[in-house]
């Protein structure tokens, strides 16, 4: 698209009014500029990937469930929004002190941390956890629950979610304030990005040292998380930050095209709130118009928004517009149909292309 002229639409002098509705604030944010201008367009972009039933992934980096956000997602997951998630293994277990009704406070983060620890209060920015009240009493949670789930045998991630689903549904206190038991219940796939890097894998660490064994079938995992992708007429992803939630999704498409040869061309649609810079060569800041060198997405000039602000601003403001202008949608219960998802992928054959074995032949490298 040519943006070199000066056809654009007029900017208005913003007027407010106290009986605005979120729909008129979102029109407000993008018919203005800058930041403002992303975060309307995403939201209307979110929208229509909702409108065009794509399948749709939500990833979630950095420590959202300890601001109560997990009620956000919950939401999106009672009305259809959200098809699949990938999210840090923080991210998990924080949000399931909210459904065992243990302690999570305001607090602050200008402090002393010598005398916050010496009154076992653990702190994440300016959110309070008890140390034994909090924390100690999820790992007790957590120990018990997986002392003979998923053990001695090949899982993944979102095996392990779909057990901490039931259970917390089943025997929780308050089971409504879990994101991760609605996704049992609406059979939707929680995967885990790096479940070694969190609490949630230190809780096994006591079980393995009696010869349990857990062994994390992640091959299969991102197979399953590629057979999704594959397997929907339109697919996008809404990233609230960065990390490896955020290249767990998209690295789907370099599986289906690079590795697979399925010339499937990647997500249809992203929106991507982050705080990280592009110039500093991180995945975080990394542009999604860059996916499409690597086959991330289909196309690098539409359909693809990034704001540049925290996600704690953004998200509650594009999901309110998604629950107030769309109509929810029908649970697509992917969970359930992981295995036929992929057994169509491992059916369809991996042809590798002759011009490949040129390459090869011509570089001179034996794999033989």
């Amino acid at each position: 698209m040519d943006h070199h002229n000066f056809e654009g639409k007029e900017i208005p002098h913003i007027k407010l009014d106290s009986k605005m509705t979120i729909k008129e604030l979102v029109e407000i944010y993008a018919s203005s500029g800058f930041n403002g201008r992303q975060l309307g367009e995403a939201a209307k972009l979110y929208s229509k990937m909702i409108h065009d039933d794509a399948t749709i992934c939500l990833t979630v980096a950095g420590a959202l469930t300890p601001v109560g956000f997990g009620g956000i997602i919950k939401t999106l997951l009672d009305k259809g929004f959200v098809d699949w998630i990938v999210t840090t293994g923080a991210n998990v277990y924080h949000e399931d002190h909210f459904a065992w009704g243990f302690p999570i406070k305001q607090g602050h983060s200008e402090v002393d941390d010598n005398i916050l620890y010496d009154k076992e209060i653990v702190r994440i920015r300016d959110v309070y956890l008890k140390f034994y009240e909090t924390l100690e009493m999820e790992d007790q949670v957590i120990q018990k629950i997986f002392r003979d789930k998923i053990v001695n045998k090949p899982f993944t991630t979102a095996e392990f979610c779909n057990v901490l689903g039931s259970i917390t549904k089943q025997k929780a206190k308050y089971p409504e304030k879990s994101f991760v038991a609605t996704a049992y219940d609406l059979d939707v796939p929680v995967y885990i990005s790096t479940l070694k890097d969190s609490s949630l894998a230190l809780n096994l660490a006591i079980h393995r040292l009696k010869n349990q064994q857990y062994n994390l079938d992640f091959v299969r995992e991102i197979i399953e998380q590629a057979a999704i992708v594959y397997n929907s007429k339109k697919s996008g992803i809404l990233e609230l930050g960065g990390g490896v939630p955020k290249n767990t999704a998209q690295q789907t498409g370099p599986l289906l095209d690079q590795i697979l040869r399925k010339d499937h061309g990647g997500q249809d649609y992203i929106i991507q709130i982050t705080d990280a810079r592009p110039d500093t060569g991180g995945l975080s800041g990394a542009t999604l118009q860059e996916g499409k060198s690597w086959g991330k997405v289909h196309d690098s000039h539409e359909d693809l928004i990034t704001v540049y602000t925290d996600a704690t601003i953004a998200f509650p403001i594009l999901a309110l517009y998604a629950l107030s202008n769309e109509e929810p949608r029908k649970p697509k219960r992917l969970y359930k149909k992981l295995d036929k998802y992929y057994k169509s992928l491992q059916d369809s054959a991996v042809n590798v292309p002759d011009k490949f074995a040129e390459i090869l032949k011509k570089s001179e490298i034996n794999l033989d």
